[in-house]
């Protein structure tokens, strides 16, 4: 006569077998689900970057770090804007940015969504060097009303991140997507807020 089925003992023998089968099938997939979403440095990487702008003073110019590459926020004085009037389109490689990369909701001018507040990469167009702010009227020249020196091939740039003719760079400096929100500036959003 065989012995009856012990139902307890059976649950335990069967939880004691499926436990570390289900620890160890864990530690084999969640290395591969971690492997396949992007690591932080990576989502940081091409994330929108928020700036504060409540506090810029006009003629000031911030660095911020947006997908690797330095973009500038740089409040213009009321002088810089009407400086960008005076320069005949004659001197410049793009005067209205038709040809350079700029969201079409910028002003094609100022290259900005508000005339005071410019967003620009600070990366020169001719081999990606770091062009320096030569912002004081005659520092380059007495025709020379400010704006932006690249010092490994001697492009210039106005006020707004316009090409001088005769420089290297064959384009303006690059305005990426921007979003004015009251005080705060959203680098990497447009402005119907959509990610870049």
């Amino acid at each position: 006569m065989s012995e009856p089925i012990n139902k307890s003992r059976r649950r335990a023998a069967i939880a004691t077998a499926a436990v570390p089968g289900v620890v160890l099938g864990g530690a084999i997939v969640a290395p591969l689900v971690t492997s396949m979403t992007p690591s932080e440095r990576a989502k940081a990487a091409g994330a929108p970057v928020e700036v504060d702008i409540s506090n810029i003073k006009p003629g000031e110019k911030l660095n911020v770090e947006w997908r690797g590459k330095v973009v500038w926020v740089m409040k213009r004085t009321p002088e810089q804007i009407a400086s960008l009037g005076t320069i005949p389109a004659s001197q410049l490689i793009d005067a209205d940015s038709k040809g350079s990369e700029q969201p079409g909701y910028v002003d094609k001018k100022t290259r900005s969504i508000t005339p005071d507040l410019v967003v620009m990469e600070g990366v020169c167009t001719h081999l990606g060097c770091s062009p320096v702010a030569k912002l004081t009227p005659g520092e380059l020249g007495n025709d020379w009303q400010g704006g932006f020196y690249c010092p490994c091939h001697g492009s210039k740039f106005d006020v707004a991140g316009r090409v001088f003719t005769g420089s290297p760079a064959p384009k303006n400096l690059a305005v990426p997507p921007h979003k004015i929100d009251g005080t705060r500036l959203v680098i990497g959003l447009s402005q119907d807020g959509k990610e870049a």
